[in-house]
């Protein structure tokens, strides 16, 4: 386990400003907002805080509150029981209308009134379920939840892992049988594979092997973690994940996600942690997963990230495409850049992630209405309009930032 870092100042107000932000800021938000009286998960929130009930209920959101509200309950003894009550609401709604008694797996979305509006058993929101049930087991000691968790991921390895070329497909049928709607969004192209999925499969698998100590869990990650470095991470022209794949690992684009390469950046040394703390010992494994959270670091810092601190939404090998701020990419520079000063004691890690933490409390953080922004322009103007814009839709969650606040807390000593 690597060892928590030494607080200096800077360090400590730091942790003290991301424990403030977690137990009174973005954790009450959502209980408060995020159900409707009779339990009901809501379709969406705005900026304003109109509920916007109309919208669909996706098993994704479910499980992301599901495992951020088990998570600080495990982080958070004062405060267990409180966000256990929220944890079980999700809960009960993934392993109730959201969950498929025919087949197994969670659909994707439900209506408004509850009625299945698409049952495609896509990989992502399996994977999301994974982790927010072992998340919940590891709080409660939830055997039956566990046990539901360890059968999803068994289905994911018989129905979408490529035992050929390694990874997991992006989608199947509602029974489990290939489909040709792949398509995680409107905006993803319908390609066999691609690296968020099997990012969040690797998360998913991380945390059900810290809940089970499975061997056949072990065996997954392993696998998949190895499948990672050698086919999604890529060297050049810089260290960046490559994101959309055909069956044999051959990139169809030269998009780069400066999120999603420095969230992956601790993810693989979260998953070799998880992995060494279960009984594996392999020396080249070790050093890879280093050498790539220290290379996506770095490379995030030098061509994602805006002169005021700000992480960049999207570019290419040619340079950044897309200079919006999305909440998400902020939350995952905090925890990347402390990840890699922790393995690498670079002092530009160090600052960069106390620089977003500053860009954060400056931008990001709604101080009139709570939560964060979703997505902020150019010019850190908070965007509205689109459901990819609410406090609360399909693809805002608490997980993203909440987590940033729990990893600031575990990694910097008191």
């Amino acid at each position: 386990m690597t060892e928590a870092i030494s607080a200096d100042r800077q360090l400590s107000a730091l942790r003290d400003l991301a424990g403030r932000e977690l137990s009174q800021g973005i954790l009450p938000f959502w209980e408060a907002h995020a159900f409707a009286p009779d339990g009901t998960l809501r379709g969406g929130v705005s900026d304003d805080l109109d509920y916007l009930d109309d919208l669909p209920r996706h098993a994704v959101l479910a499980a992301r509150i599901l495992w951020t509200f088990s998570a600080s309950a495990q982080a958070l003894p004062e405060q267990r029981e409180r966000h256990l009550a929220t944890a079980r609401r999700a809960l009960d709604l993934l392993t109730g209308p959201m969950w498929d008694t025919q087949h197994g797996g969670v659909y994707w979305s439900l209506a408004a009134d509850g009625v299945v509006l698409d049952d495609r058993k896509q990989v992502y929101a399996q994977a999301f379920t994974v982790y927010g049930l072992s998340a919940w087991a590891r709080a409660t000691g939830d055997e039956d939840a566990l046990d539901r968790a360890l059968w999803l991921a068994g289905v994911l390895d018989a129905t979408a892992r490529d035992l050929e070329y390694g990874g997991y497909v992006e989608a199947l049928a509602r029974d489990w049988s290939p489909t040709a709607r792949l398509a995680l969004s409107e905006l993803d192209p319908d390609v066999p594979k691609s690296m968020n999925t099997n990012l969040h499969v690797l998360e998913g698998l991380t945390e059900l092997l810290r809940a089970s100590a499975d061997l056949t869990v072990r065996e997954s990650l392993e696998t998949l973690l190895r499948t990672t470095l050698e086919c999604i991470v890529r060297e050049a022209p810089f260290a960046h994940c490559a994101l959309y794949f055909d069956e044999t690992w051959e990139p169809s684009s030269d998009g780069v996600s400066y999120g999603h390469d420095i969230e992956t950046s601790w993810l693989l040394w979260d998953a070799w942690e998880a992995l060494a703390a279960h009984g594996v010992e392999d020396a080249d494994l070790e050093w890879r997963a280093r050498e790539a959270s220290l290379a996506l670091a770095e490379a995030v810092r030098h061509e994602g990230v805006d002169p005021d601190g700000a992480v960049l939404y999207a570019g290419t090998h040619a340079g950044p495409t897309d200079r919006d701020r999305h909440w998400w990419p902020q939350a995952e520079g905090v925890v990347g850049w402390l990840n890699a000063f922790q393995l690498g004691g670079r002092a530009e890690d160090r600052r960069a992630a106390i620089r977003a933490w500053d860009f954060i409390e400056t931008h990001v953080k709604d101080h009139r209405n709570g939560e964060w922004f979703a997505r902020l322009d150019a010019s850190n103007r908070p965007l509205t309009g689109g459901t990819g814009d609410l406090k609360m839709g399909p693809w805002k969650c608490p997980y993203h930032n909440a987590r940033a606040c729990l990893e600031v807390l575990r990694r910097i000593e008191s």
